[in-house]
């Protein structure tokens, strides 16, 4: 064989190589994310952010490791029944690989019994919390209430509150807040006089803000959400109250600051850096992160983000495919779900918007000091409280 016959062999074994990886790629399986969240109902004004949120991550980055990431997504219309069916649906008919959802708290315990019994990893973006082998398929993005409470009651005992009223939804995102309050006023000298409570969907607090007001303390914080969260502020200020106002980092959306006006100017609320990006020092880590997510955000909807809930479905992308990058296995198989949980509850330094994650195979939570900031309604936009 002569040099040029050898040369063209080469040339050809080299293509007929090239091609045959290309079209091992191209048949490489798809990751299928199935995406929940409350496009309608009373938790839908954190369920529509959340929907903005993941068409940002889309936009960011949609493959990882040979594989493309697609995504099905469904309305579970605020209710946990139906967001437990809806993960069912995902995971047995479209054959998901992880859900990512939703927008409250009782629906994701009801997505997580249905992730433990299938085998399937739920990354929550709504405050959930399941310990031991209950909550062994699942982490949450969403910083723990003790975490964030401890940092409005270090506030607090800086104003010289000793007394405060506390107000919350009747589930488990109001039992939260109230078992992290009364945790975290004890150690600094704070009595809490009150744990009144009310559904989501009610549509007075007049009741319950009657007994508050008549126990006159220093200060109010509320356990709640979302649009529902603005009632117990509207209430406060009709009745006159002039004590300081606290809420949490589930609060912080343009809806509830649309719907509580000016009862809620002067708030006080823990939320994740992205809130404040632009306001963060140039160190911080989570800031770069942020504005990519701000742009990415801008790209897919048209418009800046002004709320913190979309956020959380980015981090919850970004969550995913730092462990699809480590998981071993083929897409769409039993085998590769457990991988990706493992790879899943072993994140370590991953920064995102919210938070630098760490999770533990035993702690649903990978949040720590560095997700939170103190910020403040000022003239209906939040900024960085001093």
């Amino acid at each position: 064989m002569n040099v040029s016959s050898r040369s063209f062999c080469v040339r050809t074994g080299l293509a007929l190589g090239l091609s045959a990886l290309a079209i091992a790629q191209a048949w490489a399986a798809d990751i299928k994310v199935g995406f929940i969240t409350s496009l309608s109902g009373p938790v839908s004004s954190l369920g529509i952010p959340y929907e903005k949120g993941i068409k940002a991550a889309q936009a960011y980055k949609s493959e990882v490791a040979g594989h493309k990431v697609t995504m099905i997504a469904l309305d579970d219309a605020s209710d946990p029944s139906t967001a437990a069916r809806n993960a069912r649906k995902l995971i047995e008919e479209d054959k998901v690989d992880v859900i990512i959802g939703t927008a409250g708290s009782p629906g994701a315990l009801a997505i997580a019994a249905v992730a433990r019994e299938t085998k399937t990893p739920l990354i929550s973006i709504a405050n959930a919390n399941l310990p031991g082998e209950a909550g062994a398929w699942m982490v949450t993005l969403p910083q723990p209430a003790p975490l964030m409470v401890s940092a409005v009651v270090e506030r607090m005992k800086q104003s010289g509150v000793k007394t405060v009223g506390y107000i919350g939804f009747s589930d488990a995102w109001g039992d939260l807040v109230y078992d992290a309050l009364n945790k975290s006023a004890e150690k600094h000298g704070i009595k809490v006089v009150s744990n009144e409570r009310y559904a989501r969907a009610d549509s007075s607090v007049a009741g319950q803000v009657l007994k508050i007001v008549a126990l006159r303390p220093d200060a109010v914080i509320t356990g709640t959400s979302g649009t529902p969260g603005a009632l117990p502020y509207l209430a406060l200020a009709e009745r006159g109250y002039k004590g300081q106002i606290y809420g949490m980092h589930a609060l912080i959306n343009p809806d509830f600051v649309r719907v509580g006006g000016a009862s809620v100017e002067g708030l006080l609320a823990p939320t994740g850096p992205v809130v404040v990006a632009e306001q963060l020092p140039e160190s911080n880590p989570m800031r770069k992160v942020a504005m990519d997510f701000r742009a990415a955000y801008q790209k897919a909807n048209g418009s800046a983000p002004t709320d913190a809930f979309s956020a959380y479905s980015f981090d919850g992308w970004l969550v995913m495919l730092d462990a699809a990058s480590r998981a071993k296995g083929e897409p769409g198989t039993p085998e590769y779900r457990v991988a990706l949980r493992d790879a899943i509850v072993s994140t370590k330094e991953l920064v995102g918007t919210h938070s630098v994650y760490n999770f533990k195979p035993d702690d649903r939570y990978g949040s720590d000091e560095r997700s939170r900031v103190v910020v403040r309604l000022e003239k209906g936009k939040w900024m960085l409280a001093k």
